[in-house]
């Protein structure tokens, strides 16, 4: 599969971004959105698996505005978790949505991206984030994935469950069964804001599971439940994305 990391400008700078398609020709589009931990060799992997099915996926390093980050978790420690979560929170969904304006703006012109629908996954805090791009630009993400991701139901003015009126793809939650970053109230709000605007969507709580069960180098992957969200993941990309 033919891949690169190519400097995607945005707004605020050049945000590096890695790229991969299943070979020769235009394919619709993926976004894979980070979690925490950041850009790493296993997330390279997930976009690998997602474009063998057929996408140009785009896999941003969401911290560019601080340099080139790198986190290495296996050290445990409170001073790396600590860099870690800084990092995190230098973010927000307006910065998230500015970059993904640079990514769209970045497909049009990229002629391995077929132009049509664009899909998306997020992955812990980037959960809100898939939901705030189907909200900001509903005429383009068709498709969107959020596995086990935090701050879509929130009390500030920018929470992402809030955009509900303006979505019109389809959505996929896989929540954890036991996870302390998801309030009791997200499910139950999220559900209700979605139902009252008709949002397509699917909730599933996977159980026996835990905060990061679908990386393999976690210690909270649950294989099985990773898999079948892999299953779910890719028919919505194939209903939502790959039209003719």
């Amino acid at each position: 599969m033919p891949e690169n990391i190519t400097s995607l400008k945005t707004a605020d700078g050049n945000m590096e971004t890695f790229v991969v398609s299943p070979g020769k020709g235009a394919f619709p589009p993926v976004i894979l959105y980070m979690d925490a931990p950041g850009i790493r060799e296993e997330l390279y992997e997930f976009a690998r698996r997602i474009s063998q099915q057929g996408y140009a996926v785009i896999l941003p390093d969401m911290y560019y505005r601080l340099g080139s980050l790198r986190f290495d978790l296996s050290k445990g420690g409170a001073a790396e978790q600590s860099k870690m979560f800084d990092a995190m929170t230098s973010l927000s969904n307006a910065l998230v949505m500015s970059d993904t304006k640079a990514m769209l703006d970045w497909m049009a012109t990229e002629p391995t991206v077929k132009p049509g629908p664009v899909g998306c996954i997020g992955y812990c805090m980037s959960g809100q984030y898939v939901v705030s791009a189907a909200g900001t630009f509903p005429d383009h993400f068709a498709a969107a994935a959020s596995l086990y991701g935090v701050g879509i139901v929130t009390a500030a003015p920018d929470t992402p469950h809030r955009l509900a009126p303006h979505i019109r793809g389809e959505l996929y939650f896989g929540f954890a069964e036991t996870d302390q970053w998801v309030p009791g109230n997200v499910i139950p709000d999220l559900k209700a804001e979605f139902d009252a605007n008709g949002v397509t969507y699917t909730v599933d709580v996977w159980p026996g599971t835990g905060h990061g069960f679908c990386f393999p180098e976690r210690e909270a992957y649950a294989e099985e439940a990773a898999e079948r969200v892999w299953t779910k993941v890719f028919d919505l990309y194939s209903r939502r994305l790959q039209i003719s």
